[in-house]
């Protein structure tokens, strides 16, 4: 197959505004970008003189737009089946993930990094949002290049051939009440949010597939007089600002005990929320808080593999977006990289929470795990599979043992990351046949995560 084909024949594609795949569309490409959508059926005839030549290759299944994963942290897929011996909660498993902070260096992480990209394009995902942390030694000193950490994201990402926006993260206090940091927390902090915009604004890469955002890692980490410090640095250059958001009731409590209201109030009166602004999880809102959240026009990034792993709970998907709240994807701790799983897990849970079925259609799962995600980090012109659109393409094969006979609409409901067939980024193609063509994923991964877990 060639590398950079300009012309692709998709069995089932599906368009933006279908409720549903569409047969037989051949899908022009130029300079990494979508040039032509022409749907070859007779309900659709293509204009006078278009035909389907043989330098178009065919792509079997059914091609979707790239998919979005709006949350990592990319170290936390080291703890995969790792932290399942016994009981706790999301504060018992924070320690352990602590243990393999603390052993990472820029070049451990850049091994890591890479291998847990690619393991994401391997599952069709062609953007990825990092909410980056790590800044400094275990020490709390700072490298050499203060960003260097970041700077490995940002190779890792181009080695494994998807696009990433560094999500830079202001970290200051380990509570609501502005203890210090301690431990390993020390490499996440600056010192104060100054000193945090001072590192970030120094950071300016120009690599074609990065772009720097903003992170208020949570009120636990950011105290409230320095909040709006974060908010204005991503204003000022209309980067993407996310905000871990009432993952756990305990950070509910502790922000009234102290501020006398919710994190999302604070937010609210500090001038973090806005359209630019995703609240990541947001598990445990009130009803003033989703109004707060939807008047704002803050997205919402749920990340429901993690949030049932770490037993965080059931966030209401269909109040949020009745609420004008636009969703999108994450995969945070990686428990799994799957953003099938991701997606059905949406209007499953509600399921679940409700017991009642049909919350979400699938056309509202694919836009969370493509356009919606694509948009929340900054990349407003990929996601949909239309002319000027960024070509990213993943195809999805439709008769393996999960999604033979399964209508193309059923996708989401069926298929698994290891069912992505083809993936192409910016008009190039990373994976094909179901193998990446530059890392060696497994071997990666297991050399990589081996060297930074406790013996």
């Amino acid at each position: 197959m060639p590398v950079t084909p300009t012309r692709w024949l998709a069995e089932y594609a599906w368009l933006p505004e279908h409720a549903q795949p569409t047969p037989d569309v051949l899908i022009e490409v130029e300079d990494g970008r979508i040039t032509a959508v022409t749907p070859l059926t007779p309900e659709s005839q293509p204009p006078a003189g278009v035909e389907v030549h043989a330098d178009a290759v065919p792509l079997p299944g059914l091609t979707l737009p790239g998919l979005s994963n709006v949350h990592s942290h990319a170290f936390h897929r080291a703890l995969r089946g790792r932290t399942h011996g016994g009981r706790g909660d999301f504060w018992t498993w924070r320690d352990q993930m602590y243990a393999v902070a603390d052993r990472l260096d820029p070049d451990t992480y850049l091994a890591l990094a890479r291998a847990v990209y690619a393991e994401m394009a391997l599952a069709g995902i062609t953007c990825v949002g990092e909410f980056h942390y790590l800044h400094h030694r275990p020490d709390g000193g700072a490298y050499d290049d203060p960003n260097e950490m970041g700077a490995a994201l940002v190779e890792a990402a181009a080695h494994a051939g998807i696009r990433l926006t560094l999500l830079d993260t202001c970290y200051l206090t380990s509570s609501v009440d502005g203890q210090a940091l301690a431990g390993p927390q020390r490499r996440f902090g600056d010192g104060d949010a100054a000193r945090w915009a001072q590192r970030a604004s120094a950071f300016q890469p120009t690599d074609s597939h990065v772009r720097v955002g903003a992170a208020v890692h949570s009120v636990r980490a950011v105290p409230a007089d320095q909040l709006r410090t974060v908010a204005d640095w991503a204003r000022e250059r209309r980067a993407p600002l996310h905000v871990h958001l009432s993952e756990q009731p305990a950070e509910n409590d502790e922000c009234r005990a102290v501020h006398g209201r919710s994190p999302t109030a604070l937010l609210a009166e500090h001038g973090v929320l806005g359209p630019d602004t995703t609240a990541v999880h947001a598990t445990h809102p009130t009803s003033a808080d989703l109004t707060l959240l939807g008047d704002s026009r803050t997205g919402v990034c749920l990340c429901p593999t993690t949030e049932r792993d770490l037993a965080d709970g059931i966030g209401p998907a269909r109040l949020m977006a009745d609420a004008g709240i636009r969703l999108s994807l994450g995969s945070d701790s990686h428990a799994v990289v799957d953003l099938f799983e991701e997606a059905r897990a949406v209007e499953l849970d509600e399921r679940l929470r409700t017991r009642r079925r049909g919350h979400f259609a699938p056309v509202d799962l694919l836009t969370a795990a493509t356009s919606a995600g694509h948009a929340a980090l900054g990349w407003a012109d990929a996601g949909r599979i239309a002319v000027g659109a960024r070509a990213d393409l993943v195809t999805v094969r439709l008769d393996t043992a999960r999604t033979a006979g399964v209508p193309p609409v059923g996708v989401f409901f069926a298929a698994s990351a290891a069912d992505v067939e083809q993936v192409v980024v910016d008009g190039r193609v990373v994976v094909a046949d179901g193998r990446h063509l530059s890392v060696d994923v497994p071997a990666e991964l297991s050399a990589s995560i081996e060297a930074v877990t406790p013996s």
